[in-house]
């Protein structure tokens, strides 16, 4: 008998690899990518919603899809095309309810269902109509965007190592303990760059030699808990220096996490006080940093 398909779990470890590979693949707010993400249509141009859109956005970014729409087998042969031979299909879900009798009482009950189905993206179909593809990836393009020297400074004083380099990604090296980010001037605007900045030196502190956050989440689903400190610790950090945090993405972000651990709604106070001593950290840097600065 297969085994039983566990949405949670599926999407969960998807996450974790996004992690791991770097910065997920919906929070990139600078130029130059393997992929595109776009926001993921069905095969007649609806939009997917909920935790489909999470899903797909991964498998877009994990394989540099930049064709936004996807099909089922079916759909592709209707549509005039053909899924290439050996090309791996995404999960999607779809949910639904049933009527069932219940047998003791009589009593008609409305239950829900949950199933997966299989998906491929336009570029894994040859012979589509030309608009299913998507455009080809584009480099990294430096738009100008410039630093500001407060900023800079404050993240020095923190004592985390920064590493600049023209690799696409933003991520934060627990073996090596250090923070990559792309050049600031492939970022859209320099508050992306520090709201990235920030999400990134929240995961700075938790290092063994400093609040030691790793060792107390050891085990591989608390990746997910981490971003939401990350992502909170991001929002703290953004309002003590004055930046307005967006909010609207973080909140989208959070909820994306706390959709794949089960929606647990107690996981966000753990994770708010967890960040809350994350941004102290960082900020006591600055703070020592003053202070030598005026012996």
């Amino acid at each position: 008998m297969a085994d039983k398909f566990d949405l949670y779990a599926h999407v969960t470890d998807s996450i974790i690899a996004s992690i791991e590979a770097g910065t997920p693949a919906w929070r990139k707010p600078w130029t130059g990518e393997k992929g595109g993400a776009p926001f993921p249509l069905r095969s007649n141009g609806e939009a997917y919603s909920g935790i489909n859109v999470l899903m797909l956005w991964l498998a877009a970014d994990d394989k540099g899809y930049r064709a936004a729409h996807w099909f089922t087998y079916k759909q592709a042969k209707e549509a005039g095309g053909r899924v290439r031979k050996g090309e791996k299909s995404s999960t999607v879900v779809k949910y639904g309810t049933f009527d069932r009798t219940d047998e003791e009482t009589g009593e008609d009950r409305r239950l829900p269902y949950l199933k997966a189905y299989r998906v491929f993206n336009a570029e894994q179909i040859d012979d589509l109509p030309a608009e299913y593809y998507g455009a080809p990836a584009e480099p990294a393009r430096d738009l100008g965007t410039e630093a500001n020297p407060e900023l800079d400074a404050f993240f020095v004083a923190t004592g985390a190592e920064i590493r600049t380099t023209d690799e696409p990604q933003a991520y934060y090296s627990p073996a090596q303990d250090f923070i990559h980010m792309p050049p600031i001037a492939t970022f859209h605007d320099a508050a992306g760059y520090y709201q990235t900045l920030a999400h990134e030196a929240t995961h700075w502190t938790g290092h063994k030699t400093r609040l030691a956050r790793f060792s107390r989440f050891a085990d591989r689903k608390p990746y997910a808990f981490e971003e939401l400190i990350a992502e909170i610790g991001n929002c703290m950090v953004c309002a003590r220096l004055g930046l307005i945090p967006d909010f609207g993405q973080s909140g989208a972000y959070i909820k994306s996490w706390l959709c794949a651990l089960k929606d647990d709604k107690r996981l966000i106070f753990k994770a708010a006080r967890e960040a809350q001593k994350a941004t102290d950290f960082l900020v006591k840097g600055e703070s020592v940093e003053a202070e030598r600065a005026a012996a």
